[in-house]
C-alpha cells in the first residue's frame, strides 16, 4: 500500500506582531480579558502589500529546505485557504511560480479552518492513486483582511500566517505500524453555515465582507465533534487514543482545545499548543503547530499524531498519521 509519509515542514509568520494589549485603545476589552477566555497572548499580522500566496510560499520553502528537495521534485501543490489574493487564480498556482516549480499541477480547497485537513485528505488521495509521489500541502490566511476591527467578539481572535508540509509516496504493509497517514476523517453540515461565516463573497455582495461568528454555539459544535471525528479517524486506523503520542489541534482557543484533550482523555503534555503566540489562524494553525513542534525535534520516528480542526461551513475532520 502507498503511503503518504512527512518528509519536511516549514512554517512562515508575517514580522508585524500585535499583542492583547493594541487592542485596548479601541474595544471594550483587555490583555487578562482575551487571555482568560482564548488563551491568546498575540498573533501575527501581514504588512500592507503582503498577500496569502507570499506567507504561503516563504512557508514552501522552508518545507522544502527541510526536507532537502527542490521545486520540481514536487508533484502537486494544494493550498488550503479562505483568504485567497483574487477570486482566481488558485494561490496554488501563484506559489508554483513563485517557486520557480516548472511541472505538475497546483490547486486549492476551501474548508476554512478545516482546510488543512481537507488538504491532507486531498494529498493522501492522490498518492495513494498514484496521481502523485510528492505533494506540497499548505495552510495559509490573511484573515487580518476579513475582521470587523469594532466587533471585540471576533478581531481579537484572528492571525495571519502559513504552514507547510511534503509529503511523499512511499509503500508500507497497510498495517497500522506504516508510516504515513493511516486514515482520515471529513465531515460537513450546511445547515449549521449561520454560526461562522463571512457576510460578504463575489456572487452575493461583490465585497470580501467580514467574519461573523456566534461564539458560544461554535464552542460547543467544536467541543463535540472534533472529539468525535478524532475517534472515528482512530477507528479507521485501528488505533484507539492510548496510541496517540500527539495530539496536533486547530489552534482556535485555548478551552476548546482542553475540553477536546479531556474528552480523549489525552494529557495537555501530549498537546502542541501555539495559540498564544499565533492565535487563530484558521487553515494555517495546524501546518503552523506542526513545523513549530517539528523544528523543536518534538516528534519521534513512528510517534502516533492525530490532526484535527473544525470550521465554518460548518465543516470538522481528523487526519491520524504516523510520523
Amino acid at each position: 500500500m502507498r503511503r503518504a509519509v512527512v518528509r519536511g515542514t516549514g512554517h512562515y509568520l508575517p514580522a508585524r506582531v500585535v499583542e492583547n494589549s493594541h487592542f485596548e485603545a479601541t474595544l471594550d476589552t483587555s490583555d487578562a480579558w482575551i487571555r482568560e477566555r482564548t488563551g491568546i497572548e498575540r498573533r501575527h499580522f501581514a504588512a500592507e502589500g503582503e498577500f496569502t500566496s507570499d506567507l504561503a510560499t516563504a512557508a514552501a520553502r522552508g518545507a522544502l529546505e527541510r526536507a532537502g528537495m527542490a521545486a520540481d521534485d514536487i508533484d502537486a501543490i494544494v493550498v488550503a485557504t479562505s483568504t485567497p489574493d483574487l477570486t482566481f487564480p488558485a494561490v496554488a498556482t501563484m506559489v508554483q511560480a513563485g517557486l520557480g516549480m516548472t511541472r505538475g499541477f497546483a490547486y486549492d480547497v476551501q474548508a476554512v479552518c478545516a482546510g488543512f485537513v481537507f488538504a491532507m485528505a486531498n494529498a493522501d488521495g492522490l498518492i495513494r492513486s498514484g496521481q502523485a509521489d510528492r505533494v506540497l500541502v499548505i495552510g495559509a490566511e490573511t484573515f487580518s483582511r476579513i475582521m470587523d476591527w469594532t466587533d471585540r467578539g471576533t478581531c481579537v481572535l484572528f492571525g495571519d500566517g502559513a504552514g507547510a508540509v511534503i509529503l511523499e509516496a512511499v509503500e508500507g504493509e497497510g498495517t497500522t505500524a506504516d508510516r504515513g497517514v493511516l486514515s482520515t476523517d471529513l465531515n460537513s453540515d450546511g445547515t449549521l453555515r449561520d454560526l461562522l461565516y463571512v457576510d460578504g463573497g463575489v456572487s452575493r455582495t461583490g465585497t470580501a465582507g467580514c467574519l461573523r461568528m456566534q461564539g458560544n454555539l461554535v464552542f460547543r459544535h467544536a467541543v463535540e465533534k472534533l472529539a468525535k471525528t478524532a475517534h472515528h479517524a482512530l477507528d479507521k486506523a485501528g488505533l484507539t487514543p492510548a496510541d496517540v503520542d500527539w495530539l496536533v489541534p486547530h489552534q482556535a482557543n485555548l478551552r476548546i482545545i482542553g475540553a477536546t484533550a479531556q474528552k480523549m482523555q489525552l494529557p495537555m503534555d501530549k498537546v502542541v499548543l501555539t495559540v498564544a503566540d499565533h492565535g487563530n489562524t484558521s487553515a494555517a494553525s495546524i501546518p503552523l503547530a506542526l513545523s513549530v513542534a517539528d523544528g523543536e525535534g518534538r516528534f519521534a520516528e513512528g510517534d502516533v499524531l492525530v490532526l484535527e480542526a473544525i470550521g465554518g461551513g460548518m465543516s470538522w475532520g481528523s487526519v491520524v498519521l504516523r510520523w
